[in-house]
């Protein structure tokens, strides 16, 4: 079996042992000791419910429990028309997807438990993937927090109030690796790194699922897509993914078995192809991998429509052959395409189906809904006053903003008039000028896949500063439309010249420039990751009206989005720049809260920033070539028009604290192959006030018998210091984080040197090496063959 492993970080001033909880599993030699989700689902309780259910159905009973239904949208919301009332009463129906608000869904239940013939409920799923009405950071940005006990308290919160609603089974976490900031749904995964990603996944989904199933607010999650549909080629989405084997276990599969191991109760299949196969047919994948070697018990659940796209992928001449090779696959619940229930009761009827592949399928469907206690109580306690009570708290926008002030990154902080540009320091602040679009846009905040999030509900950038700052004049210009629409041939650029003025007059100046939640996302793929509209326009002609003003006026550059952008001109040019992502309901107030010194940036970038659009996908982790790039040496790896290097490194981010990091040690020199090595070093914050890093681990395999990334993240914590405190930081390195897949896909450790680092980001240089003696450790054997 593959293993996943954390590095063990110890704070010796004072002696406090450092593990961040969702990721200790991953330390774990083989399987982890079995989670409360896989003891519910596979506990005699469900089972037994399950036996003497599916012992009492008709087949066209069993193929509806296979079916999942998307609800409808009326006029006051979610609902469901008459003909999916009568498939419920029918009992062709075992799963409706996106209906959520305690009336509704408690209708529906009540269909399902008193009208239809064997009373079996529905199961309600939806998308909550950064809240359901307090809306958080996007999974990106979250990952930006580096703290997986933010993502765990985020996701505890939105699974309180999307059970209130009625919902019991979320479509996320998405663990995707993504390299490819083209790609829409980079926003809604933990980025580029494995070991991040699985940190987060595991965070995710227990945070989601909580102790006990059968709790009225844990909410199944569902790690998706499975798998390597961050490959997406060309950035596109539902594109076909083309990898090796060793890409696909070392970078594509870790966050996923971290979610099976931490007991995520559902995987839904991704788009994709994988080495000709498209997932949603992939007995390989679905089965031999999940099922038999990581002993998955869970359901898993189509894509939409991922069972009949099975013919546009060309290995399906008909429906009929799409949801033969689905079901037999391994794909438990078809979502909103209705093949099984439609194609498979002639066949099964007439021996050319085997009823025992389908009755499976139903088993594992009821031994969920059992498990979530939904056959004891199908309402799991869901009434329209628990709703207004548990959903928008103020606890809830407290926890809100103060997840969202760690995911804010600081890019850049240049000097202006002798002083850092930020923090912006209120006594010297008379007049503001607050430019850019998206800072009067309540909606952008809000990102793709909102839930049941309301524009109404969120503190736009332009109400946070002003509810910072109320006695600052605050002037506003929204300068430039985002959209792309060209009148005559050329960008809009309406609004330059009233920008440039406010600039010309104020103290100091926010330009807020980037992305709408609609330019990311499903379906949001762009072929330019380069501000869009005429905003690089803007931004030049507002920085070049304050700098001729007297005295200079600093212009701070506040970017939202969920992608990395290719912003070089704003890195040059700036008096500082600020990756706020969209950050939920609190958005305004986290941000004025960093931009005014009340809080301290602390985020990390959990992905690369290029300088322009032509060098993605680019990603810290890659590996060196023959001819390694050096710039303006034309053979080797390099660009004639371009640096190689990012525009931002991976794990990249400033604070308005100074840490340094030195006296890297090891407590040994050598060691075997199944031994460990300490490694400690000493972190100091020497500026003048508060703050927190992120220090980070990375190692490298020097010369091993595959190629090797030219680094690897291998631990992170975050540490808070003083001005002035010194802390020691230990990590201990073991078998699994020396491993990798060899040629015949064995998981071993390889006698040889290692290179480890330790830093603020994945440039950090303060290095130490070690060296692994004796024979080939092997950890594991090859895993199910690649097909």
């Amino acid at each position: 079996m593959t293993r996943y492993v954390l590095l063990l970080v110890t704070v010796v001033v004072p002696s406090v042992l450092v593990i961040p909880s969702a990721a200790r599993d991953l330390h774990s030699q083989g399987r982890v000791a079995t989670s409360p989700t896989d003891t519910a689902i596979t506990s005699r309780r469900a089972t037994r419910i399950a036996d003497s259910v599916l012992a009492l159905m008709t087949l066209e009973e069993k193929l509806g429990q296979l079916t999942q239904a998307p609800a409808g949208w009326g006029q006051t919301g979610p609902t469901v028309d008459a003909a999916g009332e009568q498939l419920v009463r029918e009992g062709k129906l075992g799963s409706i997807l996106s209906l959520w608000g305690a009336d509704v869904t408690r209708r529906m239940q009540r269909v399902a438990v008193e009208e239809s013939r064997l009373r079996i409920p529905l199961i309600f799923g939806y998308d909550v993937i950064h809240g359901m009405r307090t809306i958080f950071p996007v999974p990106l940005a979250m990952a930006a927090t580096f703290d997986s006990a933010a993502a765990a308290r985020a996701a505890r919160i939105a699974a309180v109030e999307a059970t209130a609603m009625g919902v019991h089974w979320t479509f996320a976490p998405m663990v995707d690796i993504a390299r490819d900031a083209r790609w829409g749904r980079i926003v809604e995964g933990a980025g580029e790194d494995p070991y991040l990603g699985s940190v987060m996944a595991i965070a995710q989904v227990r945070g989601y699922q909580g102790d006990n199933l059968r709790s009225p607010t844990a909410l199944l999650a569902t790690a998706k897509h499975f798998a390597a549909y961050g490959a997406a080629e060309a950035g596109r989405d539902y594109n076909v993914v083309s990898l090796s084997e060793h890409d696909l276990w070392n970078v594509y599969l870790p966050p996923f078995h971290a979610a099976v191991r931490a007991g995520v109760g559902s995987l839904m299949a991704s788009f994709n192809e994988i080495n000709g196969t498209p997932t949603h047919a992939s007995d390989w994948l679905l089965t031999s991998v999940l099922r038999d070697q990581w002993r998955y018990r869970g359901m898993v659940v189509a894509d939409w429509s991922g069972v009949w796209e099975l013919m546009n992928h060309g290995i399906a001449a008909d429906s009929l052959t799409a949801a033969r090779r689905a079901l037999r696959a391994g794909v438990d619940l078809e979502m909103s395409s209705a093949l099984y229930r439609n194609t498979l009761s002639a066949e099964v009827r007439a021996g050319r189906f085997p009823l025992p592949v389908v009755d499976t399928a139903v088993h594992r469907i009821l031994r969920v809904k059992a498990a979530l206690g939904l056959f004891a109580d199908p309402y799991r306690g869901v009434s329209i006053d628990r709703e207004r009570r548990e959903v928008l708290t103020p606890q809830h926008r407290a926890a809100a903003r103060e997840i969202a002030r760690e995911a804010i990154v600081l890019l850049t902080n240049n000097t202006v008039a002798g002083a850092p540009a930020l923090p912006l320091l209120r006594r010297n602040l008379r007049s503001l000028a607050v430019i850019g679009a998206l800072a009067n846009d309540s909606a952008a905040p809000l990102g793709p896949w909102s839930g049941a999030g309301r524009k109404e509900d969120v503190v736009s950038v332009l109400a946070g500063v002003r509810n910072a700052l109320p006695n600052v004049q605050i002037n506003y210009a929204p300068g430039v439309p985002l959209d792309t629409v060209r009148v005559e041939g050329a960008v809009r650029t309406e609004g330059i010249a009233a920008a440039e003025q406010l600039a010309r007059t104020a103290d100091a100046v926010l330009l807020v420039l980037g992305e709408s939640a609609d330019m990311s996302g499903e379906g949001a793929s762009r072929s330019s990751v380069e501000l869009p509209g005429a905003q690089l326009q803007l931004a030049q002609a507002v920085v070049r009206a304050a700098r001729s003003a007297t005295p200079a006026k600093p212009v701070v550059v506040v970017l939202l989005g969920g992608r990395p952008l290719a912003v070089q001109w704003l890195a040059d040019s700036a008096s500082a720049l600020v990756m706020s992502w969209l950050l939920g309901v609190e958005h305004g107030n986290a941000l004025a809260d960093v931009l005014l010194g009340d809080h301290a940036p602390s985020g990390k970038l959990p992905v690369t920033f290029p300088r322009v659009t032509g060098q993605v996908p680019i990603y810290y982790n890659h590996k060196n070539t023959g001819r390694p790039p050096v710039d303006r040496q034309k053979y080797t790896s390099n660009y004639i028009d371009a640096s190689w290097t990012p525009l931002f490194p991976f794990g990249h981010g400033l604070s308005y604290a100074t840490f340094n990091y030195a006296n890297l040690r090891l407590s040994r020199d050598s060691l075997r192959g199944s031994d460990s090595v300490i490694v400690a070093v000493d972190v100091t914050n020497s500026g003048a006030r508060a703050g927190t890093d992120v220090a980070q681990l990375y190692l490298r395999d020097d010369a091993a018998s595959v190629t090797r990334p030219v680094r690897e993240l291998r631990g992170f914590v975050r540490v808070p210091l003083q001005p002035g405190e010194m802390r020691t930081l230990r990590w201990r390195l073991g078998a699994d984080d020396l491993a990798f897949h060899d040629r015949d896909m064995r998981r071993v450790v390889e006698p040889g040197t290692f290179t480890v680092w330790v830093g603020g980001s994945s440039a950090a240089t303060l290095q130490g090496r070690f060296t692994v003696t004796g024979d080939v450790v092997v950890l594991a054997a090859p895993p199910p063959r690649f097909r």
